[in-house]
């Protein structure tokens, strides 16, 4: 037996060894770079080898080789950061569908914390919205199926199917005794990415809950409506970012430089390749995908000097807090709200062929000014406190095995005092002995309860209740 695993694991070593040959010269002619081979870990690998040899002769049940080196890539992966994953076919056929803004499922945004999937925020207008999960619950069951041990992917895959199809989920919330069971239908979940209207004459809201490939052409569509219906001038526009977990790049570009003023940097990237090193500008060449015509030009003028507040809390990730970084850096916008999640990285989708890929981290996303915005989010002009005493809210920094801010994180300035730009420590949950109003049904953004909104149009008008603005020493 053991000459078995022996050969089994010398035949591996060299399978995987001639693999990684392989990967790394086509890397390196891919960037048209001349550098060294990394070392092969041949200790490591042959450790690999032997369990994998193992597996094979000792398991209780025969497992495919596939399955084996599936799981141990995906593995590799989750085992680097919150983001970072395999997709197999599936996976990456759901990839591909979500950018386009429907598919079938419940509508929930999750990541997986400690073996179970934790809801970091429900997506408006779907049966997880509207049947009252919530930011903070932990999904431990699937139907009859147990989530702890399984992948986040298989998890996603469970939730997602064919619309009018009934799954059962089970959540264990913070402040209740006993599990709470959802009976949930799947529905097509068409994400419709910019909401607009006119709150009273002169005072504009935009609300954009996702950044997709669309995204920036109905903004300019959304733009040119309310300044064409307003039959005076405009007074101010609210653009409303919250929940927003985020999605593709050139999306936030693209809804940055319909704000800003021609060229000026929207983000700039860091990593450890060349590729990785980017700065995006307010210009059609960072926004637009191919030779179609710039949907920005014709905008009206006065979209780029009208009095603008962004709207942010826990729930505005990423590509939102892209937007709202450049708005604020460029004092177009006073941005107003709680602390955002702090999802600051870059994920390049690389294909490995036969329809699967690896979603991998490349590198941070940093602001204008240079803050970064990983695992600590943009902190508001104008804090509004009773949001951000939100004990539910999940933010990057509490993820497990988050990334920390990069090159700013940690430092000092001279007079020893701790660089504002370094990132935050997770924040203590406060004890909320306030359960029904931890567990009231979500307010619709926009409406006539939107606390957040009143303070907005209170702050456009001049009037003394709306918030304090948030002091340099506010901890997220």
């Amino acid at each position: 037996m053991s000459n078995v695993i022996k050969k089994t694991g010398l035949i591996l070593i060299g399978v995987i060894t001639g693999v990684m040959i392989s990967l790394n010269f086509s890397a390196i002619a891919k960037k048209d770079n001349i550098e060294a081979l990394h070392p092969l870990p041949i200790e490591e690998l042959r450790t690999f080898a032997q369990v994998f040899g193992r597996i094979k002769s000792d398991y209780v049940e025969t497992v495919e080789d596939k399955k084996l080196i599936t799981e141990a890539i995906n593995g590799m992966l989750v085992g680097l950061d919150p983001h970072s994953s395999y997709l197999d076919k599936d996976d990456y056929k759901e990839l591909q569908i979500g950018t386009q803004g429907e598919f079938g499922g419940l509508g929930i945004q999750v990541t997986m914390e400690d073996g179970v999937v934790k809801v970091i925020s429900p997506i408006e207008d779907t049966p997880a919205f509207r049947a009252g999960v919530k930011t903070g619950d932990l999904i431990v069951k699937l139907d009859d199926t147990i989530v702890k041990g399984m992948t986040l992917n298989d998890a996603i895959k469970l939730m997602r199917g064919k619309p009018n199809t009934a799954i059962k989920i089970t959540i264990v919330r913070e402040g209740e005794t006993e599990p709470l069971i959802f009976n949930l239908v799947r529905d097509i979940i068409k994400i419709q990415s910019v909401k607009s209207k006119m709150i009273e004459p002169g005072y504009a809201y935009i609300r954009i809950t996702q950044f997709q490939e669309q995204t920036g052409e109905n903004l300019a569509q959304a733009i040119k409506n309310l300044f064409a219906d307003n039959a005076g001038p405009m007074k101010g526009l609210i653009l409303d970012l919250r929940n927003d977990p985020g999605g593709l790049l050139n999306g936030a570009v693209a809804v940055s430089a319909a704000f800003l003023p021609e060229n000026a940097l929207v983000v700039y990237t860091e990593g450890r390749s060349a590729d990785a090193k980017m700065k995006l500008h307010a210009n059609p060449e960072y926004y637009l995908r191919g030779p179609d015509d710039d949907y920005l030009k014709g905008l009206p003028s006065e979209a780029k000097t009208v009095p603008m507040i962004t709207l942010v809390n826990g729930g505005s990730a990423s590509a939102s807090e892209i937007v709202a970084g450049a708005l604020q850096d460029h004092k177009r916008s006073v941005v107003m709200g709680s602390q955002t999640f702090g999802k600051g990285s870059v994920q390049t989708i690389l294909p490995l062929g036969n329809n699967t890929a690896i979603k991998l981290t490349t590198a941070r996303y940093y602001t204008p000014n240079g803050q970064s915005i990983q695992a600590k989010g943009i902190t508001p002009d104008i804090l509004d406190e009773a949001e951000e005493s939100d004990d539910q809210r999940l933010r990057e920094a509490d993820l497990n095995r988050h990334l920390s801010s990069g090159k700013k994180a940690e430092t000092k300035k001279a007079d020893g005092n701790v660089d504002k730009t370094a990132e935050k420590p997770a924040r203590k949950k406060k004890d909320n002995k306030n359960k029904d109003k931890k567990n009231k049904a979500p307010i619709e953004f926009g409406s006539a309860e939107d606390l957040l909104l009143i303070q907005a149009m209170n702050y456009f008008k001049g009037i003394t209740s709306s918030p304090e603005k948030k002091s340099d020493e506010t901890d997220s």
